[in-house]
């Protein structure tokens, strides 16, 4: 049904009923030339292409990472200063694209080509500008049309004599540097266009470098270092291929594309992460990867575990509960029963976070620190217990306490998890990681090996297994023989 609802839509549009927005049919960039053939002699200039593409996409991912922290400080002062931050780049990029056509030269308009020359007035791959009539700049027709238009111009064979090496070079460092200062304001805006647009243009750049080396047409060399730059920034792989071939409806560039993107995958492998997780670490958010470093296999669980740790009695006095609950951002206590509830302090459970505020709400309290003999949860229902929406959850400062009720206890038993997830300290770091992951845990109890100790010795959470707490804790593990391992051999598995 959706094919037949497209294919009705571009019949409309081919009448000439909808403007610019029904050219390209459904190959966007279906521009490459039918027959794609390549030799042996292409392949040192491909390798250069996705060797530097990996220099240039990590170094996009490093100063990518620079800039957002900086933006990070400045909207973290209001609205205010986000505004002001985005209007600021907003005119400096105006400036840049108002401004550096003047820089270029005018080059007079090819005789055989099927467009207008100059464009005036619409979409169009030659820009008059400040030029005579017969005349186009050739860098106002890079900077003044919309992405797809520069992408398919750049993309285009055939078409090695419509840009000079100046203007190549002038609008890849400026959409290099204006792509990154142009990402996390508050607008719009997004990287993957941005970085097929900077790839193109670098293409086309060492294809008039190093091209005369080479059979292969700039407009290909514009392909290829749209894949070299998605893949040194990206990473990603088989996605690329398929997209970069679906854009240019040419099958025949699938070897090269893969070549190149393997190239510069290994490449800027060697120097950071990919750009998706630079920004999910900037969020804070704590992603474990699906394997555990090599480095994990010499640590075991105690080596990550730190203190203090918090927990409270199987009855806790509610002063007690509300302290910690202010001074801590934990969301899971151990709860431990310590006599004359038990002969000895014994693990009972784990408590969330969440589940105290609701009793500390409720304010189902008992006067004496003895367990009750009624059966507290037929005072809450299981609605009061579910997992709240994003922004739902309760907070500690709303809730209203009076000094006396603070003297007051609370019995955790009957809402503690009394089967809760446990290893022992002397564990493989790697083997508790592998079981946080596949369970999908947030908490897991760390038990001591001997009894004569405190029942439980530490807890362990998604920020203890990531590799900046790990290395913090033990820094000469950047120095041992199974990091360098990791960091000088990408697993050809892990690529592809």
């Amino acid at each position: 049904m959706v094919a037949v609802v497209l294919r009705a839509l571009i019949d409309f549009c081919q009448s000439g009923k909808c403007g610019l927005f029904g050219k390209g049919g459904l190959i966007m960039f279906d521009v490459t030339a039918d027959y794609v053939t390549y030799h042996l002699i292409d392949l040192p200039p491909v390798i250069t292409l996705g060797v530097f593409g990996g220099i240039l996409g990590s170094l996009y991912n490093f100063f990518l990472d620079k800039v957002l922290r900086l933006y990070n400080l400045i909207n973290e002062k209001g609205k205010a200063y986000k505004l002001l931050l985005a209007a600021t780049v907003t005119v400096c990029t105006s400036c840049c694209l108002f401004g550096l056509p003047w820089i270029a030269a005018c080059k007079p308009c090819p005789t055989d080509t099927r467009e207008a020359c100059p464009s005036i007035g619409r979409s169009g791959n030659f820009k008059k500008f400040q030029c005579a009539t017969d005349e186009y700049n050739d860098l106002a027709s890079l900077f003044f049309n919309t992405n797809d238009d520069t992408i398919r111009n750049l993309y285009s064979a055939g078409t090695d004599d419509e840009f000079h090496i100046s203007s190549i070079l002038v609008f890849f460092i400026a959409s290099y540097f204006l792509g990154i200062f142009s990402y996390g304001l508050a607008l719009p805006s997004g990287l993957f266009v941005p970085v097929i647009l900077t790839g193109a243009a670098y293409g086309r750049l060492v294809g008039m470098l190093i091209g005369s080396q080479s059979t292969l047409d700039h407009g290909l060399f514009a392909v290829l270092g749209s894949a070299a730059l998605l893949g040194g920034s990206m990473r990603m792989t088989v996605s690329v291929c398929v997209i970069i071939l679906e854009l240019t409806n040419n099958l025949r560039m699938l070897p090269l594309v893969m070549l190149v993107l393997l190239i510069s995958k290994v490449v800027a492998d060697a120097f950071n992460a990919n750009v998706y997780d630079l920004l999910v670490r900037l969020k804070g958010f704590p992603h474990l990867e699906g394997y555990a470093e090599p480095y994990m296999r010499q640590l075991s669980v105690s080596d990550v575990v730190t203190g203090p740790l918090q927990t409270f009695n199987g009855i806790e006095k509610v002063g007690h509960i509300v302290h910690v609950l202010k001074t801590t951002g934990h969301n899971g206590f151990p709860v431990v029963d310590e006599p004359p509830f038990s002969d000895t302090p014994t693990l009972y459970g784990l408590i969330l976070r969440d589940h105290l505020l609701v009793l500390l709400r409720k304010k189902d309290f008992i006067r004496s620190c003895t367990a009750s003999t009624l059966n507290a949860l037929n005072h809450f229902s299981h609605a009061e217990f579910a997992k709240r929406g994003s922004g739902k959850h309760d907070r500690i400062e709303d809730i209203e306490l009076c000094p006396e009720e603070l003297e007051m206890f609370v019995d955790l038993h009957p809402f503690t998890n009394t089967s809760p997830y446990t290893v022992l300290e002397t564990m493989s770091l790697a083997k508790a990681l592998i079981l946080f992951r596949e369970v999908g845990l947030r908490h897991l109890l760390v038990l001591p090996k001997s009894s004569k100790r405190a029942p439980v010795v530490g807890i362990l959470t998604r920020h203890d297994f990531m590799p900046e707490h790990i290395l913090g804790l033990h820094p000469f593990l950047f120095k041992s023989r199974w990091k360098k391992v990791r960091l000088g051999k990408v697993k050809v598995t892990n690529i592809f």
